[in-house]
């Protein structure tokens, strides 16, 4: 059990000791900023490691108060002599890793929903079921005929558009079970993707005019980390409830429609080389629809990385060579989505490493989502607008 004496002399010593480092290595520092990070790791390391013992140890059943205020045996002389908490579990550690996997996996269905996969399975179903095209006894009629049998088994329609409004804020109307929509999600999503570019365009410049490459990069990792926080916390409260199974059921129904879109006899049919070639055509033949295919399903792969990569503990690294080395992960998934949702007018490119604050409803300089996309800040109950 710490003292309120030891407590202060603890951070006394590590402040000295840091000094007196930072002096002796005063040459080494001026050539390789890179050494004076590490070593300062390495004393952190060490401060955290006491920490953590000390909270590990038992603590008094009134938690110090009598010792305090003087009451009983054990009551203190002074206030050095009083037990003094290191603190309490970091907010940003608490989050669980499989909701944003979940949350990252629901993205990538939304985007195919909005591309229209499941709409061209159902147009061909229906085709299917009026004779109006030339199938009969091959693995495509044989998986459309199981595709009608399952679906009184799975989630509807209705309950995968309930669920991305309620998490990612996209549609209108009302969340799954009536909920509240994310309506913050999209403006999150594109400050922390244009943050992370900007990181690495500021990383790219730095490295070419400057003589030294292994000095300080100009990007800011304060920045970025505030942005990927706000997102990942965003998203904690939103991932609960029935999302896990749904999106695991939901991406068994896409495999099972690009496997029925991918047999030979439904191929034949549209004279088609692969299945995404069959749901352009059924898209441009049945519905008359301009294709974003290509970049609808980029979205939907490089988005699903960065939620990903957030799941993961990487956006609390503090030391700057760690930060950057598990940054380049997503650095060009994020400029690859900022480029493909630009393309369709979801998102605009910045330069400003300006936060969003708490209060804004919309970022300057982004452009609004098209109508299936765009957050609702309000919503109409029972006739009223709120």
């Amino acid at each position: 059990m710490a003292t309120e004496k030891q407590y202060r002399e603890l951070f006394d010593r590590v402040a000295a000791l840091r000094r007196q480092v930072a002096g002796n290595l005063t040459n080494e520092l001026g050539s390789d900023p890179h050494v004076g990070e590490a070593i300062l790791k390495q004393i952190d390391d060490m401060l955290f490691a006491v920490e953590a013992e000390e909270q590990s140890q038992p603590r008094p059943a009134d938690g110090g108060l009598a010792q305090l205020v003087g009451l009983g045996g054990e009551s203190a002389g002074d206030l050095g002599a009083t037990r003094m908490p290191h603190g309490i579990e970091t907010y940003d550690e608490t989050v669980a890793s499989e909701r944003i996997i979940a949350v990252g996996d629901l993205y990538y269905l939304y985007q195919h929903e909005r591309i229209g996969v499941f709409r061209v399975v159902q147009k061909m179903q229906e085709l299917f079921q009026r004779g109006a095209i030339r199938l009969s006894d091959g693995p495509g009629a044989f998986g459309l005929y199981r595709f009608d049998r399952r679906d009184v088994l799975r989630y509807t329609k209705r309950d995968r558009i309930s669920a991305y409004r309620r998490v990612l804020g996209y549609g209108r109307g009302l969340g799954s079970g009536n909920s509240r929509p994310n309506t913050d999600f999209h403006r999150l999503f594109i400050q922390f993707n244009n943050q992370v570019a900007l990181f690495w365009r500021d990383k790219r410049i730095s490295d070419v005019i400057r003589e030294r490459a292994h000095d300080m990069a100009f990007g800011s990792m304060a920045v970025v980390r505030r942005s990927g926080l706000d997102l990942r916390n965003n998203l904690k409260f939103t991932s609960y409830g029935h999302l896990n199974v749904l999106r695991v059921e939901v991406m068994q129904l896409l495999e099972e429609c690009f496997h029925i879109l991918d047999a030979e006899d439904v191929r034949d049919l549209f004279g088609a080389a692969n299945a995404w070639d069959v749901v352009d055509e059924v898209l441009i033949r049945y519905f008359d629809e301009r294709l974003v295919t290509s970049p609808r399903q980029r979205m939907a792969v490089t988005g699903r990385n960065v939620l990903r990569w957030l799941a993961a503990p990487h956006i609390l690294e503090t030391t700057r060579s760690e930060f950057e080395a598990l940054l380049l992960e997503i650095a060009e998934p994020a400029e690859e989505w900022i480029t493909s949702a630009q393309s369709l007018r979801l998102a605009d490119r910045t330069g400003s490493k300006q936060l969003l604050p708490w209060d804004r409803q919309k970022p300057v300089g982004v452009a609004a989502p098209s109508r299936a996309d765009r957050p609702m800040s309000r919503i109409r109950v029972n006739g009223h607008r709120r």
